[in-house]
């Protein structure tokens, strides 16, 4: 049995790459990918820490265009979170970067 003391956390520095920053869609997709994981998941900006399963917290972060923003994952699937996260945002929030995962979360039709 895992104790809290040894629960994994991961994360890293992204920047938001889209004119219009992190506005509904690309907070849309990034609750949608982190719902599919177990791991407790956290976005950082500008010391303000949100719910990274939560579209409404996401956008109060106000992250524009250029803004760095910090992903935090704590749970037995953190790397594999933070890995996928990053993903996302690094492809621009490419939709298919939740498709390919598993099959676990689909774009919406």
């Amino acid at each position: 049995m895992q104790s809290l003391m040894s629960t994994p956390v991961c994360e890293h520095s992204v920047r938001i790459r889209g004119k219009e920053g992190l506005h509904f869609r690309p907070a849309q997709l990034l609750a949608q990918l982190a719902l599919t994981f177990q791991s407790e998941i956290e976005i950082v900006h500008n010391e303000l820490t949100v719910d990274g399963k939560s579209i409404m917290h996401m956008l109060t972060l106000g992250a524009h265009q250029g803004d760095e923003v910090r992903l935090i994952a704590r749970g037995a699937d953190a790397p594999e979170a933070i890995a996928a996260l990053v993903r996302l945002v690094e492809s621009n929030f490419d939709p298919q970067q939740i498709a390919s995962r598993d099959g676990a979360a689909r774009e919406p039709s």
